[in-house]
This record gives structure tokens, C-alpha cells and sequence, in this order.
């Protein structure tokens, strides 16, 4: 009774298959594959006049679904599907019922894998649309239509719940009749709306980076000698926040576009970077009174080089005279007072002096560091007999110094030359004495810290400001006008 050929259904009018579909399951929203899965029942009903009957007193008949392979049904199938598979335990989950005006209402449970192109420029703030289309794949539309159900064309399980997003219950239906070289298809689509929840990802990604940013700003009041304990600080938080960066896109497509959880990482990683690179500014401006110094202490060291030659050359000129005079000199001594024959004596014992003597005398001079910071002046006491005579006459004649050979004088009472940190204060200006410098450089570098404990915070605090009133505000409001 139940073998006809199809054909003689397409005599008149397209025959009219009403759908509806009750959601069973939603869950398995892939961002990466931009995928969904869904567990579904299909229901399809359709009129056959070759299948009423009026021999039965029931108004309806179920049949075994092995009659299904008996009678023509709709070539369905959905447009946008990457997997699905049918259930057969325990026995095929199909239904096949016929009433007694030639309706047929078939209804079959599957598991399908839709596709879903999703739109993550909110991402984890966004609203994704995902859509089902149903479609017809040999019947074209002067043969088949397919509609939805007037009522209940979408049904959803009542514990229907999904991990992480909420589905809305307006669903738009539509048709999305497609266009072939082989002719017009009826399709017919129901979009579902999917707002995500982003409780995880306030846990595990929002607090702990704003953390990690508030945690890179305690170094504001580390002590700007501690260098180890900020810089130790400021590495930890740029390799956490990078690791914590790289973490958030893992599960995330490679998209060109630029994300609101990219925005929020790329903004704290600079933060972070920023509260690094403002500690080398502090202990930069914090040593640049060091470098003031040197400046000074190197232009006096050139100066008193300077001045140094000029005396070697007027003492050599001296010395030549004296030489070419030496036997004049000895005959002269007897008229001389007793303090011009001492120094002329001196000036003979050094003129006489030997080579490895003189170079004694240099090395002496150089492990005695003349120039040191030593006060007492030690090595000075050191130096030969010769030397000590000239210490002796200069005390006596001030005036007179034996520079000849690079030596340089011994000073009164034993203080010695100049040291590093008393050449410093040569030349300063009036009032401004070393540690004064010092103070003034240490406490720009300290201004810097102070400023940075007011401006980093604020100026993060406008960041979220902005950043959660653009993505939950003004990007919702845009989603729900264009839907």
C-alpha cells in the first residue's frame, strides 16, 4: 500500500514542510573552529493525500521507522553542518506517525556540529550569532518549501544550561533561500544569540594581570639604592604579565583584528614595562650628579696639565742655565747668603741625581698615590733625602718648587694634594658646596618616584574607565540596534 513513486506528488502545487525543532542540548562553543554543538530533535510534517485513510478508527498511526525507506520524505539537510551522526540506542531514535488526512509528522534525534563565524573584537564581552539552516538539496523550489511551525518553532530543554554563555530566548527566524546555476532552493534559518559570561575570564586573566599591575608599582617606594630588590621587581612583572598574555590567546583563532582581551593585556604589559623603565630613569637622574663631578674633575685635570708643562718648560730653561753655569755657581756659593747656598746646594744634589734614582722617585710617587684621597699625605714622607731637603726649603720659599722630571711638590704641613672628593668643591659656585649638588640631583630622582605614585595609578584607573564603559556600554548598545 505504502509504494508510490514519488514523482506523481509533484503533479499539482510544491508541496509545503512545516519544521520545528526542540533543542535537547547547546554546548562544545569552539572559539578555534568557530564551531557549536548542538543535540537536537527534527520534526517534519508534510500533507501525502496518498496516504490518508479512513478504514481505521484511530486518527493517527505510528508506524515502525523501517517504513521510513517506503514513502517519500523531504530531502533535507542542514547548510552550515561540519559533523553529525544519528542515535540508535537503544533501538534508532526516529519517529514516524501518519494521521488520518495524509499528514505525516517524522521526527528524528541528531547530534550536530554547525559552523558559527563568530565576531571576537569584544572577546570575552561578546555576543556571537549563530545560525542553522535548513536546506533543501535536490527539490527545487517549485517542488518543495519548507516554513517553520506558527507555534513553538524553536523549543529549548528546560535545565538547558551552558558553561559559559547565556542563550537568549529571542531567536530570529528567517528564510535564506539559496540561488544555484541549478536552480532556487528553499532554506529556512533560525539564528541563536550566545552573550558570554565572563566569570572565568575575571578570574583567571582581568584581577590577576591587575594584580600583577598594582604589584610592579610597589617598587615606587622600594629605596632608589635597593636596585637589586626594583629591577628584581620589575622583571618578575613584565615576564608574568607576558606569560599571562601569551596564555590568553591560546585558545583564541589567529585573527588579524585586534581583541578587547589583546587591548587589556598589551595596556597592563606596558604598565608594567613603564614601572621598569621609570626606575632607570630615577637611577639615572640619581647618578648624574657622579657624572658632574668627573666633568669638572677631568676639565681642572687638564688645566693643571696645562699648567704643569708651562712650569716643566720654564724649570728646564732654569735648569739648562744652571748647568751650563755650574762651575760659575760653585765659585758663587761663597757669596750667597746661608739660606741661597742651601737651595743651591739642593738644586746641584738634584741636577746630580742618577737616572734609577729619578725613576724611583716616579714609581714611589705613583704607589704613594699623591693624587689620592689619603689626607696624611704618607708616601710624601717616604720620598728620598733629596726630596725631603726640597720639602724643607719649600716650607722656607713657598714660592719655589723643583718640578723638574714631572715631580710634584710636597704641601705645607703634610696634607698633601687636593683629594677626589676636595677637588670637587673647586670652582663651585658660591653656595653650593658637594653635598648640596648631590642633594639636588638625588632629590630629582626622588621627585620622579613621588610623581609616578599618583600618575601611574590615575592614569590606569582612566584606562579602565574608558575601557569597560566602551565594551559594556556603548558595544552592547551597538549590538542590540543592529540586531
Amino acid at each position: 500500500m505504502l509504494q508510490f513513486v514519488s514523482s506523481t506528488l509533484f503533479s499539482g502545487p510544491p508541496v509545503n514542510v512545516t519544521c520545528n525543532i526542540f533543542i535537547n542540548s547547546f554546548g562544545s562553543i569552539t572559539e578555534t573552529t568557530m564551531d557549536y554543538r548542538l543535540n537536537v530533535f527534527l520534526r517534519q510534517q508534510w500533507n501525502d493525500p496518498r496516504l490518508a485513510y479512513k478504514e481505521y478508527p484511530d486518527d493517527s498511526l505510528d508506524l515502525d521507522p523501517s517504513m521510513l525507506d517506503s514513502i517519500w520524505k523531504p530531502d533535507l539537510f542542514f547548510a552550515n553542518e561540519k559533523g553529525a551522526n544519528f542515535h540508535e540506542v537503544t533501538t534508532d531514535n526516529k519517529l514516524l506517525r501518519i494521521f488520518h488526512n495524509g499528514n505525516v509528522l517524522y521526527s528524528i534525534r541528531l547530534t550536530l556540529i554547525l559552523s558559527c563565524p563568530m565576531d571576537l573584537k569584544n572577546f570575552p564581552m561578546d555576543i556571537q550569532t549563530c545560525t542553522m539552516q535548513l536546506e533543501s538539496f535536490g527539490y527545487t523550489m517549485h517542488d518543495l518549501i519548507f516554513q517553520w511551525l506558527d507555534e513553538g518553532p524553536v523549543q529549548v530543554a528546560d535545565d538547558l544550561m551552558l558553561p559559559q554563555f547565556v542563550l537568549k530566548e529571542e531567536n530570529d527566524l528567517g528564510y535564506c533561500t539559496k540561488h544555484y546555476n541549478t536552480g532556487k532552493f528553499t532554506c529556512i534559518e533560525v539564528k541563536f544569540h550566545l552573550e558570554r559570561q565572563m566569570g572565568y575570564y575575571l578570574i583567571q586573566m582581568y584581577i590577576p594581570s591587575l594584580l600583577t599591575v598594582i604589584l610592579s608599582w610597589v617598587s615606587f617606594w622600594i629605596n632608589m639604592d635597593a636596585a637589586p630588590a626594583r629591577v628584581g621587581l620589575g622583571i618578575t612583572t613584565v615576564l608574568t604579565m607576558t606569560t599571562q598574555s601569551s596564555g590568553s590567546r591560546a585558545s583564541l583563532p589567529k585573527v588579524s583584528y585586534v581583541k578587547a582581551i589583546d587591548i587589556w593585556m598589551a595596556v597592563c604589559l606596558l604598565f608594567v614595562f613603564a614601572a621598569l623603565l621609570e626606575y632607570a630613569a630615577v637611577n639615572f637622574v640619581s647618578r648624574q650628579h657622579k657624572e658632574f663631578f668627573r666633568l669638572r674633575k677631568l676639565k681642572k685635570l687638564r688645566e693643571e696639565q696645562r699648567l704643569r708643562e708651562a712650569s716643566h718648560s720654564t724649570t728646564a730653561q732654569l735648569f739648562t742655565t744652571l748647568w751650563s753655569n755650574v762651575s760659575k755657581t760653585k765659585k758663587m756659593v761663597v757669596t750667597f747668603s746661608n739660606k741661597q747656598r742651601q737651595l743651591a746646594a739642593a738644586v746641584i744634589t738634584t741636577i746630580h741625581r742618577k737616572p734609577l734614582e729619578i725613576a724611583a722617585i716616579s714609581k714611589a710617587k705613583s704607589n704613594n698615590g699623591v693624587q689620592g684621597n689619603n689626607p696624611s699625605n704618607k708616601g710624601c714622607k717616604k720620598r728620598c733625602s733629596a726630596c725631603a731637603q726640597e720639602e724643607q726649603l719649600g716650607q722656607e720659599n713657598q714660592p719655589f718648587y723643583l718640578n723638574a722630571f714631572g715631580e710634584e711638590p710636597c704641601t705645607i704641613g703634610g696634607d698633601g694634594p687636593l683629594s677626589e672628593t676636595a677637588a670637587m668643591y673647586v670652582d663651585l659656585p658660591p653656595g653650593h658646596a658637594l653635598f648640596e649638588i648631590r642633594r639636588r640631583f638625588i632629590e630629582r630622582a626622588k621627585r620622579i618616584d613621588t610623581i609616578s605614585r599618583a600618575v601611574f595609578p590615575l592614569s590606569f584607573l582612566l584606562f579602565n574607565v574608558l575601557y569597560w564603559f566602551t565594551y559594556k556600554v556603548l558595544r552592547h548598545e551597538d549590538f542590540h540596534a543592529s540586531g
